[in-house]
């Protein structure tokens, strides 16, 4: 295995520290990376949250989260006793400049003052302004401060450019760290490796080869515990806007000089930028919305969105964009993008639909090719390619899988997405974050479509839960002479 390089000590400030986040996600992955030696015992992680506890509280419910987050082959009580001696806890309101900071003023200051400091925003994003005037009103903002903000950035742009000019009052650009967790997985990152580290696939990426591009996430769970939340996003906030959106980047980028932040980050927004806007008039033709009605996943009876809700709603489980990225490269190439809540598999892909070849040789034209990526579960690279049939004397054809399957060594599970992304707030190393412009132009182009929707330009369907969606998500591809990939593992 290669080195794994120990990080500097540092101090992080979780916002929100006994939520749901922090104790499913955050604290996992920041035990993870002190497991793997990334991170030195004079670190410090400190949490922040209105609940009213000691510290001692604070590492029980820490531990307990432990207990049920992290597998037991590579959850160590002594590795956990280090832990949790990492952690410390403050009761604050951040949101306001009266509550009492003395105690995070106190804890912070024991430390030399170019310390790195990481304040995370583990909270609801209207808050992160406040919290911002807050750190700077307390003189906690240091030149070697960085803020992480979870998404969404917003609901819209102009609530998207509230968020980022109250941050951006008390930090500059270069010291906030917008984490789409997204972009922590290591198969989405896979593909930078694949397009530009393999000449045979960099040679066939474009128009001139490719016939379409399939992005899609979809869940087997519906709302559950986050149906308020969820009712006020909807799937092309919640989704679309964001994570799906940095995939297409990636997919469709022009190669960047280096990897280098700014260097990548402007090969993506240059995508976002081209992608061609959906205009009242394109909207009904290019996107589909639809809620899930009652079904069956897994085998058990469950009911539909708005029985879960308990109320009448506009909101979509279900979205599906076809969108064009108007460059010379992808000239003429749709690409889909889908996302659902109680679809019938867990599946976060890729596919790239390659052109049929133009012969006539075998009689009936061959399969076109496809390259399957697949994010998650069962992380790998699957190619389909045109064979001759053995069990035939003919010369026919019939498709074979060249599958790759992306394994950790030792067979241990694949980092959680946040891990690599809570230490590079510590390098300093934003590549894997987004850029305020990212944000604002992936709102420009999202916003028409949100607005079309709330203005019912676009008729909302139905899906029976446990299927892979409305049949109106079909036509979408048919009229292309598309199909949408459902053969998944």
């Amino acid at each position: 295995m290669e080195h794994v390089q120990q990080v500097e000590p540092f101090d992080y400030v979780i916002f929100g520290a006994t939520g749901d986040l922090t104790m499913r996600k955050l604290l996992p992955a920041l035990y993870n990376r002190l497991r793997m030696g990334q991170i030195p015992d004079d670190a410090r992680i400190i949490g922040t949250a209105r609940t009213d506890i000691d510290r001692d509280g604070y590492v029980a419910r820490a531990k307990e989260a432990l207990e049920r987050f992290i597998p037991d082959d590579v959850r160590s009580p002594v590795l956990v006793d280090r832990f949790l001696g990492l952690l410390h806890y403050v009761t604050l309101d951040g949101t306001k400049a009266d509550s009492d900071w003395s105690a995070l003023s106190s804890i912070l200051s024991e430390a030399p003052s170019d310390r790195i400091r990481v304040y995370y925003f583990a909270t609801a994003p209207q808050l992160y302004g406040r919290i911002c005037e807050n750190l700077h009103g307390h003189s906690l903002v240091t030149p070697r401060s960085r803020v992480v903000l979870e998404k969404p950035i917003g609901t819209d742009m102009a609530t998207a450019t509230a968020i980022n000019d109250g941050v951006g009052q008390y930090f500059p650009e270069n010291q906030v760290y917008r984490i789409d967790h997204y972009l922590g997985k290591e198969t989405v990152q896979n593909v930078l490796a694949l397009r530009f580290a393999n000449p045979i696939m960099n040679a066939v990426w474009s128009a001139e080869q490719i016939e379409s591009v399939q992005i899609t996430a979809a869940e087997t769970v519906g709302v559950e515990g986050r149906a308020s939340y969820y009712d006020t996003s909807g799937a092309m906030r919640d989704m679309i806007q964001n994570h799906l959106l940095q995939v297409l980047c990636l997919v469709a980028m022009e190669a960047p000089d280096s990897l280098e932040a700014d260097t990548v980050r402007n090969a993506k927004l240059a995508v976002l930028n081209a992608l061609r806007p959906i205009t009242d008039e394109t909207v009904a033709s290019e996107t589909v919305r639809a809620q899930y009605t009652a079904g069956v996943v897994g085998g058990q009876s469950v009911p539909g969105y708005l029985e879960e809700l308990g109320q009448p709603s506009n909101t979509e489980t279900y979205a599906a964009v076809r969108a064009w990225v108007d460059t010379p490269r992808w000239k003429g190439v749709p690409f889909y993008i889908r996302t659902a809540k109680r679809s019938a598999r867990k599946v976060s892909e890729i596919v790239i639909r390659f052109r049929s070849a133009p012969t006539a040789l075998f009689g009936a034209a061959p399969a076109e090719n496809r390259l399957v990526i697949r994010i998650q579960p069962n992380e790998g690279v699957e190619l389909q390619l045109n064979v001759k049939n053995p069990a035939l004397d003919a010369y026919t054809l019939r498709t074979a899988d060249l599958d790759t399957t992306i394994r950790m060594e030792g067979g241990l599970p694949f980092p959680d997405s946040y891990e690599r992304l809570l230490l590079d707030a510590v390098r300093g190393n934003p590549v894997l974050f987004i850029r305020r412009d990212e944000v604002e132009a992936a709102w420009r182009w999202a916003e028409p479509v949100l607005k079309a929707w709330s203005e019912n330009k676009v008729p909302m369907q139905t899906y029976s839960a446990g299927s892979y969606g409305p049949e109106k998500s079909a036509t979408l591809l048919a009229d292309k002479g598309d199909k949408w990939h459902e053969d998944m593992e």
